[in-house]
């Protein structure tokens, strides 16, 4: 019988014929190979016969009450015999590979903002539930974050995206809004509603300009013809937020930094101030492990049952998510 390409349909059983010729060959009896197939005699010898007449071969002669294997029969019994032992230990070793792959290390990319903020509580959650799964986390922004993720580098990053790329996924998680952190004594403190125009000329505090605090507040201020001055850059949140205090100028700060603690005075700045989001990204198409999808849980709970993504976490169809921040200071 023939399938419309003409090739037989026994070729479809190859592994079950390489399995019953090799099984009567280790015990010279078709029978007993019967036996351990859970077959019965008939189906193993018409194995045994599909696969010779393929080969156009013999594979077995009789010697009295028992079978031995021909010349072409050795040799095929020591190309099969391999495979076969393969084939049938693949459940064991998969499953033995697949424990390290369940406690397999956790690389995440993250910048400043989320590695201080948003991952120490989770990260403690994510040890304690899976001790044997280490974590290392890359301290990395902008195009070294890309880097990293598109050279699988690491497993995925957190943290946001000002121009998101064709080549990575974004989920969003979390937003803040962006507030205005001045030093108590400040004569803005005193103002029940910050304006644009109170912005006019004052000195700010800022990270550095490659950070997409900085990009932001230039947009913003520049579109709506603000003057202003950058009096101090530094390197990240604590900083800024120790030199507010210390008198040295204002601050513009997303509020995925403020506490509450901290012995400044904070404003909501106007609406023309994004929220910045935050969430996870990593390479279109890349498999996440089950380390990642843990660990991706923990921050959204149900992050795999949302509708409109698949069962990867990408966005279903060809849709992709708009990111209105990026990662940085």
């Amino acid at each position: 019988m023939t399938d419309p390409t003409g090739r037989l349909y026994y070729k479809n059983n190859r592994v079950k014929q390489l399995r019953a010729f090799c099984y009567t060959a280790q015990s010279g009896s078709i029978s007993r190979a019967a036996e351990r197939l859970f077959l019965s005699q008939p189906s193993v010898s018409l194995q045994i016969q599909a696969l010779e007449r393929e080969l156009e071969i013999t594979l077995f002669e009789r010697r009295g009450p028992k079978i031995t294997l021909t010349p072409d029969g050795k040799a095929l019994y020591e190309l099969a015999q391999p495979l076969v032992e393969g084939i049938d230990a693949l459940p064991a070793r998969f499953a033995e590979r697949y424990q390290t792959l369940q406690s397999g290390r956790l690389d995440i990319a993250a910048g400043e903002s989320s590695t201080l903020y948003l991952i120490p509580d989770l990260l403690k959650e994510y040890m304690q539930r899976y001790p044997d799964s280490p974590v290392k986390l890359h301290n990395l922004v902008g195009s070294d974050m890309l880097h990293a993720l598109r050279n699988d580098e690491v497993d995925f990053a957190i943290g946001s995206m000002l121009e998101l790329p064709d080549d990575i996924t974004y989920r969003a998680i979390y937003s803040f809004d962006t507030s205005l952190i001045l030093p108590r004594d400040h004569p803005l403190a005193e103002r029940e509603r910050i304006k644009l125009d109170d912005l006019a000329s004052q000195e700010l505090i800022l990270p550095p300009r490659h950070l997409t605090t900085w990009r932001l507040v230039n947009l913003v201020l520049q579109q709506h013809s603000i003057p202003y001055d950058v009096r101090l850059e530094v390197g990240g949140w604590e900083i800024m937020k120790a030199y507010v205090e210390r008198g040295f100028g204002i601050g513009i700060a997303s509020n995925i930094c403020l506490t509450g603690k901290e012995n400044l005075v904070v404003k909501s700045l106007p609406s023309v101030f994004p929220r910045r989001t935050y969430g996870v990204m990593w390479r279109r198409g890349r498999f996440l492990s089950p380390q990642v999808k843990r660990f991706m849980e923990l921050m959204q709970p149900g992050f795999f049952d949302d509708p409109e993504h698949d069962a990867t976490g990408e966005p279903a169809g060809n849709n992709r998510v708009f990111v209105p921040s990026a990662e940085g200071s």
